[in-house]
């Protein structure tokens, strides 16, 4: 794990770090394939992708399951898989945000865990911060994500403060820089959940496919359970 410590101090600091490609191009064409078909025209994106043996393949190989356990430890698992891709046909502006919600087994009413909502069929609701904090999300480029790609924006460091309400969240960017991104094909974006994060349309739009990968390295509460976990 020596070699990941320039990762681990990174999303330890700023809650995000990228690095160079960990898998080949071949890999590469291969995914794009596997995910083409699950993709409506107009959507840029799919849900429920653990459910496709590749890509549950893909989410306990070494060349990802290594930079989540250098982060959650090697008895985290992953939880929830989704493809994004900005196109002409799906160029979007995604707005100041944290990732809040996880993909639950059930709908059960639970103290310190709500709101509920329905995403493709999975319920889904919003844990304690405490969860949160125990998850990260990998992210495999499977194209060239430069700054006409509507990369994503961060605010470092902002992962450390918890759940955030929409005036902090404005203060904070007032205050704070941005930071891009980018990323080569066949590299890792990760960034910790509580991580402020955007993106703008891009400007020249062409393919930015992602395969995002959420880690986690806790239960939910009983008996509320994951409604994916993979390891």
């Amino acid at each position: 794990m020596h070699e990941l410590l320039p990762f681990q101090q990174s999303v330890t600091a700023a809650g995000w770090a990228v690095t160079d490609p960990v898998v080949d191009s071949a890999t590469v064409a291969e995914l794009r394939d596997c995910v083409a078909p699950l993709v409506q025209s107009g959507r840029g994106g799919a849900r429920n992708l653990l459910d496709e043996p590749r890509i549950a393949s893909l989410a306990t190989s070494p060349a990802l399951r290594r930079f989540a356990d250098a982060v959650l430890g090697e008895s985290c698992f992953a939880v929830r898989a989704l493809f994004f891709d900005k196109t002409a046909d799906a160029n979007w502006k995604v707005v100041w945000h944290q990732d809040l919600t996880v993909a639950a087994r059930e709908w059960i009413d639970l103290p310190g865990y709500g709101p509920w909502t329905d995403k493709a069929g999975v319920p889904h609701v919003q844990p304690p911060v405490e969860v949160l904090e125990q998850m990260l999300a990998v992210r495999l480029h499977l194209d060239p994500c430069g700054e006409e790609n509507g990369p994503v924006r961060v605010l470092d460091g902002t992962h450390r403060l918890g759940r955030l309400t929409a005036p902090e969240i404005d203060e904070l960017r007032a205050e704070l820089p941005e930071s891009m991104c980018l990323a080569p094909e066949g590299a890792v974006l990760a960034f910790r959940p509580l991580l402020l994060h955007a993106s703008s349309p891009a400007t020249r739009p062409m393919h930015r496919r992602v395969i995002h990968i959420e880690y986690a390295a806790r239960p939910l509460a009983t008996p509320l359970a994951w409604h994916r976990q993979v390891a």
